[in-house]
């Protein structure tokens, strides 16, 4: 029985670290960019996207397609990158075990 309880200890330990480790990628950032930072986006930890900056020249209303794209870009961009951060802060957690799901 105590190897039970040691066991349920440790996951319940476990879990509190993930709640604590989503908690802190939520509070980071990173930023997603194409043509060349005419549009930035900025995605938190828990991939939702929290700014998007369009510079005047990425504007062009003949051409609305192209800033579309753009958006599109660097919204893929910033998406990657935070799975990655995601990612990583997770595997500290769960030793480098690819756990399916997790985040």
């Amino acid at each position: 029985m105590n190897n039970m309880q040691q066991m349920m200890k440790q996951v319940k330990k476990m879990q509190e670290q993930m709640l604590k480790t989503q908690e802190e990628l939520a509070a980071k950032t990173v930023e997603g960019s194409a043509g060349g930072g005419v549009v930035t986006v900025t995605v938190n930890g828990a991939k939702k996207v929290t700014a998007v900056v369009i510079k005047p020249e990425a504007v062009d209303p003949d051409d609305v397609e192209m800033l579309q794209d753009l958006v599109l870009t660097a919204i893929n961009d910033a998406m990657t990158k935070a799975e990655e951060m995601a990612g990583k802060e997770m595997s500290k957690l769960t030793g480098g075990l690819n756990i399916p799901g997790l985040f």
